[in-house]
């Protein structure tokens, strides 16, 4: 345990002190996966109270720097990897290349098959209609991260069932290879429990929270070129978004403010 001191003259709390205190241990001295010292030995180094420590603790775990495991300790958490994938039309492998992290895929299916009636409609195809379906474990750092299972028209990319997807992203090999543009797209998200199998793959418990990401892709003409449905592991995942207040346009003379609609939403 690193020198640190809790500072009696300070109008901060003691608890919120040693937050940051350990902080800074958990981001250079304590690697993800290493234990922390037990609460006992944090009040005798620090002279403070087990109130405090477990304050302290509570935060670190609601904030997931640290994760609790009754009757084995306190233990430093991975970092999340933060993903954009709200905000712009971005893959999984842009996002944490951009952060200096390494991205590889275990592809488990590569091949033309049936659509899903619920896919065919996103696509826009008939139902049983062949798509090509890639279906890739991919490990962030070495980890496994999320399962995702992708659907495309054939017609897009003919050539896509014999590229090696194990190191390079889709996007990129669509645009830069087969033309073929991505415009826009829209994108749900909700928790569910993790199944047996989906949680073999990723290192959970059955019935673990991961977070389900499904999304659509269309080109400049409309057209969708692409449906995802991933699942990530939420407790290494997290997405940001940013928001921005919608302008409310001018009202008219003697309309009131708040009768223009839209004035309070935000996009």
């Amino acid at each position: 345990m690193t020198v640190g001191r809790i500072d009696r003259n300070s109008p901060v709390p003691y608890y919120a002190q040693l937050k940051d205190l350990l902080l800074e241990q958990l981001d250079s001295a304590w690697p993800a996966g290493e234990r922390l010292p037990g609460e006992v030995a944090l009040c005798e180094h620090y002279g403070v109270s087990r109130t405090v420590v477990r304050q302290a603790l509570d935060e670190l775990e609601a904030e997931g720097r640290v994760v609790r495991r009754k009757g084995h300790g306190t233990f430093a958490a991975a970092r999340k990897v933060d993903e954009s994938l709200f905000q712009s039309l971005t893959g999984l492998y842009e996002d944490v290349t951009a952060r200096g992290g390494t991205l590889r895929s275990e592809v488990r299916r590569q091949e033309l098959a049936p659509v899903p009636a619920d896919v065919a409609a996103e696509l826009e195809v008939p139902e049983g209609h062949p798509v090509i379906c890639l279906e890739r474990l991919r490990f962030a750092n070495g980890e496994p991260w999320v399962l995702v299972r992708t659907y495309l028209p054939r017609e897009i990319a003919p050539g896509l069932l014999d590229e090696d997807l194990r190191e390079q992203s889709l996007y990129g090999l669509l645009e830069g290879k087969y033309g073929v543009r991505l415009d826009h797209g829209h994108r749900l998200v909700e928790a569910v429990p993790a199944s047996p199998a989906l949680a073999g793959a990723l290192g959970l418990q059955a019935r673990d929270p991961v977070l389900m990401l499904r999304s659509t892709a269309w080109n400049a003409e409309g057209r969708p070129v692409e449906h995802f449905i991933a699942y990530h592991r939420g407790d290494r995942s997290r997405f940001q978004v940013q928001l921005r207040r919608r302008q409310a346009p001018s009202p008219v003379p003697g309309m009131l403010v708040q009768d223009v609609p839209g004035a309070t939403d935000l996009v």
